[in-house]
């Protein structure tokens, strides 16, 4: 009982320290994170610098980069770091904060593309109530929501983990995973309410999905009909689509890995699975909607390019 108190760092095992060419993939990761920070930072500022631009669209779109550049500079730093250097640790309190930051990225993220479906709902099938629905003000609340409510739930989740006696210091993986760290458990019995609180959290973004999907229903009806409509789907909507189809995939491929997976995989697939909801989603989708949105095309890639110049100088 007393060696599970004295637990005050956790060992990432998911580098094989006898990992060749680790100069080769800091220098990948390190592009990679590069780019990351380029492409949303040049939206948030195309979109901050034009006043044509600060619309619920729009403003929701920024929000949605700057949460994908809070999400991955939970990982990336640390990362690089532990890819130069021979021992992989982190501290317990770096651990469970580095969890919360992981878990309220993703959920953060549903909740901004449940948002925008909403958003894109109400401008095609209610067009005449568009601007006294999205008002400044509910915007703020829904961005607000959008924020702070996966914060609170996923930080009753990491509280309740901090409180799991646990026995053992070694984590499989990247980067600290809650699900991971309640695995570790002396006593499974002490990690049932860890759990039904991770279920109640899975079902609320399960809602989420739902009412994306209603809302996509709504919006597919109402196009049908409509050549105007139409159009209007495929520019503002098919952006939306796409990140959102790559989003939950890259999300349920990584929650049935965690939960279900199989660690007879090889480490480096193993890697792959678990780094691809920080890498995919915060660079494919500034991206999707930079050169599919016409208000924005020019602009993004202007900033872009200057972004780059100044870094170059």
């Amino acid at each position: 009982m007393n060696n599970v108190s004295v637990i005050t760092i956790f060992y990432l095992s998911g580098l094989n320290d006898k990992m060749n060419h680790r100069l080769i993939l800091f220098s990948l990761t390190l592009l990679c994170y590069c780019a990351i920070l380029l492409v949303n930072i040049s939206l948030i500022l195309t979109i901050i610098s034009d006043k044509n631009l600060h619309e619920p669209m729009y403003i929701l779109l920024c929000t949605f980069c700057i949460n994908g550049l809070y999400g991955t500079t939970g990982f990336f730093p640390k990362f690089l770091w532990d890819l130069l250097s021979p021992v992989h640790v982190i501290s317990y309190s770096g651990c469970l904060v580095q969890a919360l930051v992981m878990y309220s990225y993703a959920c953060s993220d549903l909740s901004f593309l449940a948002v925008m479906a909403y958003d894109r709902y109400v401008a095609i099938c209610r067009p005449l109530q568009y601007h006294s629905v999205m008002s400044r003000q509910k915007l703020i609340k829904l961005v607000c929501f959008s924020w702070l409510t996966p914060f609170y739930i996923i930080g009753t989740n990491i509280y309740l983990t901090s409180r799991v006696k646990l026995c053992s210091p070694y984590i499989t993986k990247l980067f600290c995973v809650n699900w991971i760290i309640v695995s570790l458990a002396c006593f499974p019995a002490e990690t049932i309410v860890n759990n039904i609180v991770a279920y109640i959290t899975i079902l609320i973004y399960v809602f989420h999905g739902f009412f994306i999907v209603w809302s996509y229903i709504c919006l597919v009806k109402t196009c049908a009909n409509s050549v105007e409509n139409r159009a209007k789907f495929m520019q503002t909507c098919v952006p939306h689509l796409i990140t959102l189809i790559t989003f939950i995939f890259t999300l349920l491929f990584d929650i049935m890995y965690i939960r279900y997976g199989s660690k007879n995989l090889p480490q480096p697939l193993q890697n792959f699975i678990a780094m691809e909801i920080l890498v995919i989603p915060p660079l494919m989708n500034p991206l999707i909607y930079g050169f599919k949105l016409t208000k924005i095309q020019k602009k993004f890639v202007g900033c872009c390019t200057v972004f780059i110049y100044f870094v170059h100088i």
